[in-house]
């Protein structure tokens, strides 16, 4: 390490001030109620972010390819087959492959320079970078500094499998809970990348001395990937990198042209805001889950095009199922809406029994071993995409007639996205509400499909879909027109489309209802616009005019808007600043106890247990019930409860600190959503009093005792008798 000083002020010109912009809750986990609390503060200009040709002829009789032929063998022909390029020769295999890289090094570039531009991350001291980590995803990094910082890897991962910080006083397997591989394979890569370093002599990292100005005391901020945050972030980048060259292969093995890969990155980059947010917030788990779904999908795609099924694909399909599943506890609600998909593409016809249950048993293998690696997690087991699997196997096993079912039966199935929707219409309480309340678990923002429309990708998504509609109704007529209206033996081409436009439905539904799950809706829009290169549905129309010049015209049309929404990310500029929570973290490290407990609310627990390396009782994950009922209690402190009843609570959970923030108290997302409202839900009794936050501002004795206060926290010492 090399220590410079660098007499930069991190402000190079002046900037007007502006207000803070609300964090995004990660996806799954706390919700934050709060979106609006006062946080970071940035300096910034901008107005802010808003956010397949098949073969035809006789098919083979269904079976797994003999192991005649090498796996190694196998792949390298899947991928040429996969690009569209069995005949076409290593030249154009490797242009392909170019372009794809190509575009993984533009969307790499891309979100690390968004990133930089937004936080001046490479200027921020150590602290700074892990204040910067709000919520949940401080919770994941704080794993990754455990085991980065613990005296070898081995005991690094026996600390966070025997943790004590998190939900203290308990000793839990935060591994098991919180999908935390990902955090182990980067420290682990992160120690031996450091060690191999030293060992050679190469420099890993720079730290200069930055001055903060304002009266501000200097910090020392390190560059290089020897940084543990710099490393972190850096791979995160590389994998969402990677990521888009996944997305032109997808797009031009499913359109049958290269086109089709073009059209799928630009509307990518079009629609940037919509399709993801790993540029602001990248330690979430879709950060690293994300990007092996598209994988997941494009060999289901390749699976239900080929007339073989080989091995190498289908254990190909396990590893990827896996590697989507364990970094992410939502994976599992995906997975069901594509097994509902392709199920009903067996309905209909368009993929045959056997295949069906080769997807399901692979289906089956993965969901099991992320069970055995997760130590037992229930959550996998007790899923609706467990129980889909066990049902839809049963009904194969059953029940293989299914196949042949009458064309007036479709409408049987059409009904099965209404499972997904009942839990939104229930009754209220304490947990729904501090969901329902957040901006981001709402419905989808009615500006959405405007801002789909102004880029035409919308437009492009529903004429592709009205043209599979239209191949369904087709196939289905030619069905009915040789009689064959009681049993149908005949099985239909490019199933992959038909999938393709039922996964389009499944997406909306979840986008339409939760306004946040449209990070799986707009990617997979931008992989449907893709089939307006496609000969299959659109044959008729490039027999009268050249593919190339509908292409680039509708993409000249996308660009008008799409590269204003470029340039409008390209513009936001501003800078990581939380001194309210520096000084909060900076008492709390020099004057308590290093086992003093505190509670508070989620995103800033999350900070604590990071950076003040102090136990805390509650935290952002919040899909367990026991740490439910325990965020309920830490939060009776906005409710309107006695002073003493609630002290009572603190104490049975050995809080010793509390720390208080008005701004919980008084703000407001929406009619209903204030935290003594939602209180006075769960607590109509006491409604009507005034909520023990605002008494405790003014006077915390005698139950409590304010230990540090600033701007935004006040810090309560709980006093026990």
């Amino acid at each position: 390490m090399v220590l410079q000083a660098r007499n930069k002020h991190r402000e190079a010109a002046p900037k007007p001030p502006q207000p803070p912009r609300a964090s995004q809750s990660p996806l799954r986990g706390a919700p934050d109620v709060g979106a609006g609390e006062p946080g970071p503060e940035r300096a910034s200009p901008s107005s802010g972010r808003k956010g397949a040709a098949g073969r035809k002829g006789p098919r083979a009789e269904p079976g797994v390819s003999p192991a005649g032929v090498g796996l190694g063998g196998r792949l390298v022909a899947g991928l040429r087959g996969a690009l569209g390029l069995r005949r076409a020769g290593r030249g154009r295999t490797w242009t392909t492959l170019l372009l794809a890289a190509f575009a993984a090094v533009l969307h790499w570039s891309h979100i690390t320079h968004l990133f930089e531009n937004d936080r001046h991350f490479s200027h921020l001291s150590t602290l700074e970078r892990e204040m910067a980590f709000r919520t949940e995803m401080g919770l994941y990094y704080s794993y990754f500094k455990t085991i980065v910082e613990a005296p070898s890897f081995l005991n690094g991962v026996w600390m966070i499998m025997n943790d004590k910080l998190t939900e203290y006083p308990l000793v839990i397997n935060t591994l098991k809970r919180f999908n935390l591989y990902p955090e182990v394979i980067l420290a682990s890569w992160y120690r031996i990348y450091t060690k191999i370093m030293d060992m050679i002599g190469i420099q890993t990292k720079i730290c200069w001395t930055v001055t903060r100005g304002e009266g501000l005391s200097p910090i020392e901020s390190c560059e290089g990937l020897g940084d543990p945050a710099c490393f972190y972030v850096a791979v995160i980048f590389i994998l969402n990198g990677l990521m888009m060259a996944l997305f032109f292969i997808y797009g031009t093995y499913l359109s049958g042209s290269r086109l089709g890969g073009l059209v799928t990155v630009l509307c990518f980059f079009f629609n940037h805001g919509e399709c993801t947010r790993v540029m602001w917030t990248p330690p979430l788990r879709e950060s690293f889950s994300y990007p092996f779904l598209v994988l997941q999908m494009l060999l289901v795609t390749h699976i239900l095009r080929a007339t073989k099924l080989y091995r190498g694909s289908l254990i190909a399909l396990c590893i990827s199922n896996i590697f989507f599943m364990l970094p992410w506890q939502f994976a599992q609600f995906v997975l069901l809406t594509q097994i509902a998909s392709l199920f009903a593409v067996y309905v209909v016809g368009y993929i045959d029994i056997y295949k069906l249950r080769k997807i399901i048993y692979i289906h089956m293998i993965s969901l099991a071993l992320c069970f055995v690696l997760m130590f037992g997690n229930s959550m996998l087991l007790t899923s609706y995409y467990a129980s889909s699997l066990v049902i839809i196997w049963g009904m194969l096993a059953l029940k293989p007639h299914f196949v042949k079912i009458n064309v007036s039966e479709l409408s049987l199935w059409a009904h099965i996205g209404n499972l997904l929707t009942s839990k939104f219409f229930s009754y209220k309480d304490f947990d729904t509400l501090l969901y329902t309340c957040a901006a981001e678990f709402d419905f989808m923002e009615k500006e959405t499909p405007l801002r789909y429309t102004k880029t035409l990708l919308l437009p492009a998504v529903l004429v592709v879909f009205i043209a599979i509609v239209r191949k369904i109704i087709s196939d289905m007529w030619s069905i009915l027109a040789k009689q064959q209206t009681h049993i149908r033996k005949h099985q239909f081409d490019h199933g992959e489309l038909v999938y393709h436009a039922l996964q389009l439905l499944a997406y909306t539904a979840l986008g339409i209802l939760i306004m946040r799950l449209k990070l799986f809706l707009t990617p997979h829009m931008c992989v449907m616009a893709s089939l307006i290169c496609s000969r299959q549905l659109f044959g008729w129309l490039f027999c009268k005019v050249h593919p190339g010049a509908v292409v680039f015209a509708v993409l000249a049309a996308m660009s008008i808007q799409g590269s204003a929404n470029l340039q409008t990310q390209w513009n936001i500029v501003g800078e990581f600043s939380n001194l309210p929570q520096e000084e909060l973290i900076e008492w709390i490290k020099y004057s308590t106890k290093p086992d003093a407990v505190f509670a508070g609310a989620m995103p800033t627990m999350a900070s604590v247990k990071l950076s003040a390396l102090r136990p805390v009782v509650n935290h952002p994950h919040y899909e367990d019930a026991g740490l439910r009922a325990r965020t309920k209690i830490v939060y009776s402190m906005y409710s309107r409860k006695a002073a003493e009843e609630v002290k009572q609570e603190l104490v049975k959970l050995k809080v010793n600190y509390y720390i208080l923030e008005e701004s919980w108290c008084i703000r407001r997302s929406k009619p209903g959503c204030s935290m003594p409202e939602i209180w006075d839900v769960e607590d109509p009794a006491n409604a009507g009093k005034t909520p023990l936050c605002n008494l405790l501002v003014k006077e915390s004795k005698p139950h409590f005792t304010t230990v540090f206060q600033n701007s935004v926290y006040k810090v309560l010492e709980v006093i026990k008798e």
